[in-house]
């Protein structure tokens, strides 16, 4: 996978966090596309929205970290996946599936993108999911148990398989990640090993998700602790592909 990264922004998070201003003074290169003039994207994409989407990141599809904003935004995954031309495999590590039936008419959302991946893209060969009530399952079915840190299973399955990683971080304890959405009890250190143990195989890309903006509340606090955890997983996952 490329190391390089891209900073999807839809809500100004990145900067209000201090992430960006890290990243710039660390000297890290990066691209930044930018959707904050963008409307019709919150959670709900409509068509006129997705396509304009598809089309601004187009430059940064080669990127192999997009960062991509709150989980409002986690559908950018299934728009970044259709650039993939040949079969992966979609590990997802979020607090929920994200492959309900689309509450509109079949708009894009960010609690349908999973469903719409599984329909739509012919290059999606399985998904495994690690997190919703704490479990991890595969779309085969022969996988359902609890998740208790060893995931065994997964890195069997993914042997000689190309993985697209997607992470919303709301699977994360709230003592290291602050989002507006019901949360996970994971520490940190628990979604780093699974991190370490994929970024072994031939992962593509790495989308990471999950910020909380201020506009839906986030505290001076909540934004210093979700930037800490934000590079402490940058430096990790760069460590990873050296």
């Amino acid at each position: 996978m490329k190391a390089g990264l891209a900073i999807v922004d839809f809500s100004g998070v990145y900067e209000a966090e201090g992430f960006l201003p890290e990243l710039q003074e660390r000297g890290v290169p990066y691209r930044l596309v930018q959707f904050r003039d963008l409307e019709g994207t919150s959670c709900y994409c409509d068509p006129d929205a997705e396509a304009e989407i598809l089309r601004r990141l187009a430059p940064v599809r080669t990127s192999g970290i997009r960062w991509i904003d709150s989980g409002d935004y986690h559908y950018v995954t299934k728009i970044l996946a259709e650039g993939e031309t040949a079969p992966f495999t979609l590990v997802l590590i979020d607090n929920h599936p994200d492959d309900q039936e689309p509450a509109f008419g079949g708009v894009l959302s960010c609690g349908s993108w999973v469903r719409e991946m599984k329909e739509k893209n012919p290059m999606l060969e399985a998904v495994w999911t690690l997190g919703p009530d704490h479990r991890i399952r595969n779309s085969a079915g022969t996988v359902d148990r609890e998740l208790e840190g060893e995931i065994g299973d997964l890195l069997a399955a993914l042997e000689g398989k190309r993985v697209y990683l997607s992470v919303d971080k709301d699977v994360l304890d709230r003592s290291c990640f602050r989002t507006d959405w019901s949360q996970g009890t994971y520490p940190l250190d628990v979604l780093k090993g699974w991190l370490g143990e994929i970024l072994k195989k031939e992962v593509v890309a790495v989308d990471l998700c999950g910020e909380l903006t201020p506009s839906k509340g986030a505290t001076p606090e909540d934004l210093r602790i979700n930037c800490e955890t934000n590079i402490e997983l940058q430096d990790f996952i760069l460590d990873c592909l050296k």
